[in-house]
């Protein structure tokens, strides 16, 4: 058996921006709960408009 966990077991959320869902990363395992946006484009478009 690999070890780590299934990508449908991931959590997700939705974007703002694009309304579109996004999963867990890696990179954010220790600021999850800050993440919002999904990409940093979506990220300077918030603060566009």
């Amino acid at each position: 058996m690999p070890n780590g966990v299934a990508k449908r077991n991931l959590p997700t959320k939705t974007c703002p921006t694009c309304q579109r869902p996004f999963a867990w990363r890696k990179k954010w395992e220790r600021d999850w709960d800050n993440v919002l946006y999904c990409s940093d484009r979506c990220r300077a478009g918030a603060k566009k408009g």
